[in-house]
This record gives structure tokens, sequence and C-alpha cells, in this order.
């Protein structure tokens, strides 16, 4: 079941949601036409069995479009997620910037996307690698954008996961993430403060400066706050706005 299924990219994009339930990620799925993966949060889950016992319904469910999370970012989960995504061989994995090696070494092949954890340092150009569980404490690792996507192919990342975006707060800085991962054929998956009122901009911006594949995440401004669950409705409107974007690039 590991691998990308040929539509699961629309043209570049594929949208990245949570799952509340079996049912709400079949209704996301079917709301995006498949274009996109349900997170499961491994945070969640007291262990990595109750993990996986509960991801494996997910898979039979929406194609394995399951994104293994951490949880928020959590480096504290980097090795809960090595750990069950390679026991279920998911769509995609969520994992800090220190975590993709053992990530993939643990995954036992190429196919599924692996993103590393990078943030924003307030400085054009560079990115924050320190997202480990031990280097997260540490003063900030400062880098060329450039310089952190060679590291993450080096360990066989496929996408940079740029977080916490703060939606449009760091514009300059994202600009020239997306040049960057444009400029050295790397996917980009931008996170944080995504919302259905800024989400045509931030695509827009990763779209023109030419980034090959993009995965937007679109979590707590699309939850609703009563029972849970994404709403579907709006990960139609998300899905809408994709296609626009796509056919006016």
């Amino acid at each position: 079941m590991a691998g990308l299924k040929p539509n699961y990219y629309q043209d570049r994009v594929a949208l990245n949601v949570l799952a509340n339930s079996v049912e709400n990620a079949e209704a996301c799925y079917k709301a995006a036409e498949g274009h996109v993966v349900l997170g499961v949060l491994t945070k969640n889950y007291p262990t990595d069995e109750a993990a996986i016992a509960d991801m494996k319904p997910y898979q039979q469910a929406i194609d394995n479009a399951v994104s293994v999370d951490l949880g928020a970012g959590d480096p504290n989960q980097s090795s809960m997620v090595t750990r069950v995504a390679a026991a279920i061989q998911p769509q995609h994995v969520n994992q800090v910037f220190t975590g993709v090696g053992a990530s993939r070494t643990a995954l036992g092949q190429g196919d599924t996307v692996i993103n590393g954890l990078v943030s924003p340092t307030g400085h054009v150009g560079t990115v924050n690698i320190a997202t480990g569980p031990l280097s997260s404490q540490q003063a900030a690792a400062e880098v060329p954008v450039a310089t952190a996507i060679a590291l993450l192919k080096d360990m066989g990342g496929t996408s940079i996961k740029y977080f916490p975006m703060k939606g449009l707060a760091h514009e300059a800085e994202f600009r020239a993430v997306a040049e960057a991962c444009a400029d050295n054929d790397f996917d980009l998956e931008p996170t944080g403060g995504i919302s259905l009122d800024n989400f045509e901009e931030i695509l827009q911006i990763a779209v023109a400066a030419g980034v090959r594949r993009i995965i937007p995440h679109v979590y707590s401004s699309i939850i609703d706050k009563a029972t849970g669950d994404t709403r579907p409705e709006d990960v139609a409107k998300l899905y809408e706005i994709v296609k626009k974007v796509l056919a006016n690039a």
C-alpha cells in the first residue's frame, strides 16, 4: 500500500488536513476528490500499538492517503512517528528535521513522502533546522534554505515543512523558501495559520515560484470546535481554490 497514487497531486498540489475519525477522513477525502492526505496525530495515542491499530482502518477507507503526524510539530513525537510509519507504510510522514533519516531508513522504500520541519528565522533566505527533541532546546541553527534542502535530500527527505508560518506573517521569508525549493527541485509544505482567507495567496506564492509539488497544511481553521471534525465543506472550498490557482498559473 505504500507510495503515491497517480492522482495524489492535482497538477502539483495536494491538501493536508486532519481527520478526527475514519468517517471524517472519508468525507474529506471525497471532498478533495482524492487530492489530499489525512493527518492522524501520534500524540493522541498512548502507545505505538494503539496508533497502528487505529490507523489501519483509515488506510483501508481512503486508499492509504494517511499522513502520520507529530502533533503541533512536537519534536518529542519524532521517534514514535518513525516506528508507526514503518509499521503502516503510509503515503505521507511528518517529521522534525533531525528525524528524517531515521524515518526513511525505517520505511525501507523511497515512495512515501517525508517532510522535514524547518522554522522561520526572521531573516530572508535562511531557516532554522534545530527542530529535533534536543536541538529545539538549544539556540537556533540558522542555515541557508538551499543548504537545508541539500541536507534533507541527503537524509532521504522529499519536502520542506515550513512551520510555524503564522499565515502570511513571514511572507518575505516564505517567498525565499519557495524560490529555493523551485531552484533545487524540492517539494514544499507550508504550515501554520493557513485559513480559507489566506490559502489562495499562500498557494499562489508557491505556484508562481515554480515549486514542483506543494502540500499546504490547513488544520485548526477548518475544524468544527463542537465536534472536532474537519469540515468537509471547507475542504471542498480549498480544493476549488487549488483548481482555480492552477488553472490561472
